[in-house]
């Protein structure tokens, strides 16, 4: 007989000794007779025994059996930034957004806590102050995980590893109407809900048994892992090991938990838990109304509100809604109102140190006549929140593209062309001294010949200023992914923050380093933009910006690697832009 059987009759009579028979098998899932014979067996064994006016009940031998099952702890991941819930979790993590009127990790927290799961460790990262009340309510921990933002959640897991036991995996963001939990768990489990039709979802197929014999991505017709898992002290002891070594494998940077689970199901024996209807997993905001009609127009999310005031709708009116760009300086999604689509900008945090939004205004205003860029329908020159439309169609265009390559380097001189001006002034030198010091703040520049390099700075600085530059509109932010290919072969221009009157070969250059082209390429960007064979000038402006903007641009990626961002081979490739044509730049002074 199944030993599962035996935890799950002594476990309800330990929580509820007065149960009858029929009520054994109901919570126990099983048919009378079978609860029938797991009784007796118990009986026999001595878990149980009759006491009169009780009933059965729980001895002390099988109370020392079941505590053999005990599960020690949960751990709760919830470092994510749930980028489909946009734009609720660009205020409030999506764990903690309310389902009707409970946070989702509360809920939770308190299913845990009445089955007296009280060591419960919560990951966190993405706004991680917000969690720090959970402490003093419910007395959980937290760990920080500084990778949240550049990894998915086998690092979040990584970073508990050593609580890892007889314990509960859980997701914040899960909504669980009955309770799932129990004090004691007989082996590993995870929560399987059933898709009809086609899904995305991470699909089992089981055995009669139900234990998980395949996990694959996307099915028909089928279960899939969503929700809670348990995990045995033997199955957590295998697991932490191959935990740790795909975290420390290069390459597992987007890597789930689950994918470790799914390539090694052979040494991680695991069952399904049927919960269909029980445990919610919200995807957007849509769902969420679905599920709890409060959200329909009363989300309390100050963008939702501000959308629906702007068009004088009701907040039910907003559909469509998804993210479009997590970019280095903003975030964007997309939302309809009526027939009509459009782009919500939200600026990132400390952007108004750096970047000028009236300036940005005043660019957009200008150049909207020339029709090559997005169509600006809102803009609050104090917050920045642009909202444009949205351009149906459009993708990004591709800088390896010979064709394309030549459209964006046309596109871009017809805008130094245009005569447009504006009062911003494009200050590399003051971008540079800008990272240079928070990188320094932070002690974060690795580089051994930082004070070496940082004189070669000053001294193309002291080239540029010898230079007689035309100072005319620059985009200042010239990259492949800010320049958008219609079907019909136009394009579009988007993104003008940092715009400012500087040197137009400055936006070739960082076109250039933005798409890590190697010489020829960048050779060919520039040829391109003239038009013919570049003069020996132009040849040394466009070195001294590609060394220049590298230079920038390894410091700003050292100085957020500091906060916990990574970014792999980056900061060396920019290096190296700096020192390899510094080089060319003094070769080229010299003939």
């Amino acid at each position: 007989m199944k030993p599962e059987y035996f935890i799950a009759v002594c476990r309800q009579l330990a929580e509820k000794p007065e149960a009858t028979q029929r009520e054994i098998a109901t919570y126990c899932k099983l048919s009378l007779g079978l609860a029938d014979r797991v009784i007796k067996e118990c009986l026999s064994v001595g878990y149980l025994t009759h006491k009169e006016g009780w009933g059965l009940i729980l001895t002390e031998s099988g109370q020392a059996h079941l505590d053999k099952f005990r599960v020690k702890n949960a751990i709760i991941l919830s470092a994510g930034f749930g980028a489909r819930c946009v734009p609720l979790t660009y205020e409030t993590p999506k764990g903690l957004l309310k389902v009707h009127g409970k946070p989702m990790i509360e809920r939770q927290i308190e299913q845990l806590l009445e089955k007296e799961i009280n060591e419960i460790v919560i990951v966190v990262g993405y706004k991680k102050e917000k969690f720090d009340y959970l402490i003093d309510e419910y007395g959980v921990k937290l760990v920080y995980n500084k990778e949240y933002a550049t990894k998915n959640n086998l690092a979040s897991l990584y970073h508990v590893l050593r609580y890892l036991d007889s314990s509960y995996l859980l997701m914040s963001d899960n909504w669980i109407e009955e309770n799932i939990f129990n004090t004691y768990e007989p082996h590993s489990w995870f929560s399987c809900l059933y898709f009809d039709g086609p899904t995305n979802e991470w699909c089992v197929k089981a055995s009669l048994s139900e234990k998980i014999e395949t996990i694959s991505i996307g099915g028909q017709d089928a279960f899939a892992v969503v929700g809670p898992s348990y995990f045995s002290p033997s199955f957590s002891a295998t697991f932490r090991q191959y935990v740790a070594e795909y975290y420390n494998k290069p390459g597992t940077e987007d890597y789930y938990w689950e994918h470790v689970l799914r390539e090694h199901l052979d040494s991680l024996p695991i069952y399904m838990n049927k919960q269909t209807g029980n445990v919610h997993e919200f995807e957007n905001v849509e769902e969420l109304r679905l599920f709890d009609p409060t959200y329909r127009n009363a989300s309390n999310n100050k963008i939702m509100e501000s959308i629906a005031k702007f068009y004088n709708v009701s907040e039910e009116k907003i559909l469509n809604i998804y993210p479009i760009k997590e970019g280095l300086t903003n975030s964007s999604f997309h939302f309809s109102v009526g027939d009509e689509s459009f782009v919500y900008r939200v600026p990132g945090t400390g952007t108004d140190k750096l970047i000028n939004r009236r300036n940005e205004k005043m660019v957009y205003d200008a150049i909207g006549k020339l029709g090559i860029t997005d169509e600006v329908v809102s803009f609050d020159a104090e917050s920045g929140i642009k909202i444009s439309r949205f351009i149906e169609n459009a993708r990004i265009v591709d800088p390896f593209n010979d064709k394309e390559l030549e459209i964006c380097m046309k596109q871009v001189r017809f805008i130094h062309e245009s005569g447009i001006t504006c009062p911003n002034y494009y200050g590399i030198d003051k971008m540079i001294d800008y990272y240079v010091s928070l990188a320094e703040g932070l002690n974060a520049i690795n580089f051994l010949d930082i004070d070496e390099t940082k004189e070669k700075v000053r001294h193309l600085l002291d080239i540029r200023h010898e230079l007689a530059i035309p100072d005319v509109l620059c985009h200042g932010d010239y990259a492949h992914v800010n320049v958008l290919m219609l079907p019909d072969g136009s394009s579009r221009l988007i993104d003008w923050e940092f715009s400012g009157m500087g040197d137009p070969i400055m936006d070739v250059a960082m076109y250039a380093i933005f798409a890590e082209f190697d010489k020829d390429r960048i050779d060919l960007s520039l040829r391109m933009y003239v038009g013919n064979e570049p003069a020996k000038e132009e040849w040394i402006r466009l070195y001294l910006y590609v060394a220049l903007g590298g230079f920038l641009w390894c410091m700003w990626s050292q100085y957020k690697q500091a906060l916990g961002q990574e970014f792999g081979e980056y900061p060396l490739t920019m290096y190296r832009y700096m020192k390899d044509y510094y080089r060319l730049i003094t070769e080229k002074d010299k003939t």
